[in-house]
């Protein structure tokens, strides 16, 4: 795709593409055209990808920054102390621990004081629109970043059909509700919980000043920023195509078409690239052979 391997880009994109964020990008197009069974089924599908976002990701996160950071050649039980205690006061983790405390005495919304539930009610309100204003205030996309990222989101489109196809096929999978929730689910866009983990990381980088950095976040934002609408697209264009993915062939046309587009990018960006290269060396030599000629 463009992206160096081992650079602070490429790390930022391993580890925002593998993320969902079906509450941002496929549940209100889901709700609205499956209805509130198929809503229910996507929450519950949801679970694994939290704790994927959450902790797993957080883990690989910080696991990559000690690995920068902290010397080569000290042991895997040195740096397995500062990555739990980052993961431990995780403010996410932190919320998340307390809720469950309070689940296990039987405490509910309901149970806490008026003010406190409905000021945490309306604060949940109020997130979609923060997250998706400070993309929208913190993205700065360049022209080759933009192609690069592109590339990269049509890959990953295409290999979420494809993986959708082949689970189709195996499973039988018959009903057209079914598949198009299995495919609006699988298409949703990056998530921003990642992108939290990069923002701490690179806080923590801020704080030492350390000239080598594990993330790009001004990559992440791009991918974010990007990854939104496109989702959105290919949901309501999956949505709204009626019976057409009902044959799993479709499916697969449709993924082959995406990886086309993601490889077929970078690959004519490589090659003019290159006649670039070729044609600045070309008037070089011209310029040289004239100058020596005059000469």
């Amino acid at each position: 795709m463009g992206i160096g391997k081992g650079t602070s880009e490429y790390r930022t994109a391993k580890l925002l593409v593998p993320s969902l964020a079906p509450g941002l990008s496929s549940f209100p197009f889901i709700l609205e055209f499956l209805g509130e069974e198929y809503l229910a089924k996507a929450a519950m599908s949801d679970l694994g990808n939290k704790v994927f976002v959450l902790f797993f990701l957080y883990l690989v996160a910080m696991n990559w920054h000690y690995g920068l950071q902290l010397d080569k050649k000290k042991n895997g039980g040195t740096k397995l102390k500062p990555l739990i205690k980052a993961m431990v006061s995780e403010p996410v983790n932190v919320f998340i621990a307390a809720a469950l405390v309070l689940l296990a005495f039987g405490l509910h919304m309901d149970s806490l004081p008026f003010f406190l539930s409905e000021t945490l009610e309306k604060l949940s309100l109020i997130m979609t629109p923060l997250v998706l204003l400070f993309i929208g205030l913190a993205v700065k996309i360049k022209r080759k970043q933009f192609f690069q990222i592109f590339s990269l989101l049509c890959t990953r489109a295409g290999l979420v059909l494809l993986i959708s196809a082949i689970f189709v096929t195996v499973a039988g999978i018959e009903a057209r509700n079914e598949i198009l929730l299995t495919m609006a689910f699988g298409l949703s866009a990056c998530s921003f919980w990642p992108y939290a983990h990069i923002a701490a990381v690179d806080s923590m980088e801020m704080d030492k000043k350390s000239k080598r950095r594990t993330f790009s976040g001004d990559f992440g934002v791009a991918i974010l920023a990007l990854s939104f609408p496109l989702s959105t697209m290919l949901i309501l264009a999956t949505l709204n195509s009626g019976s057409f993915f009902v044959n799993p062939v479709n499916i697969f046309m449709v993924a082959v078409a995406l990886l086309g587009i993601g490889f077929i990018i970078p690959l004519c960006s490589g090659i003019s690239k290159k006649k670039w290269s070729e044609q600045k060396l070309i008037d070089h030599e011209i310029r040289s052979t004239a100058t020596e000629k005059a000469a």
